[in-house]
């Protein structure tokens, strides 16, 4: 259990992802643009890919980040967030919300 001070020391904000790239050196991982209304994008290494065969299809979808993570160093890559997703061993699900939605908005 963790107290509500520490709940909101997360950060979770709307991003938009605005490019994707396969990382050919791995079978689980893409990097992501990912456009969160700040001065640049910022880059988010993910294990998602055997869930995507296309992975363009994620293009302009708009999904759930932790925003104030540490970056964190994959395959020669600095990810500097991390897409939140909800899965067991048959269902996966990124946290997407409406297009509508602005990007950088923050989770309450």
């Amino acid at each position: 259990m963790i107290t509500i001070d520490e709940f909101k020391k997360g950060e979770i904000s709307i991003g938009e992802i605005k490019a994707v790239e396969i990382i050919e050196q791995s079978d689980k991982l893409l990097k992501l643009t990912v456009d969160f209304g700040e001065e640049r994008p910022r880059t988010v290494v993910s294990g998602i890919r055997k869930h995507f065969p296309n992975p363009q299809d994620l293009v302009n979808i708009r999904c759930a980040f932790a925003t104030n993570l540490e970056p964190r160093p994959l395959m020669g890559l600095t990810s500097e967030a991390m897409i939140l997703a909800v899965s067991t061993d048959t269902v996966f699900s990124l946290l997407r919300v409406s297009d509508d939605t602005p990007v950088g908005l923050k989770v309450k």
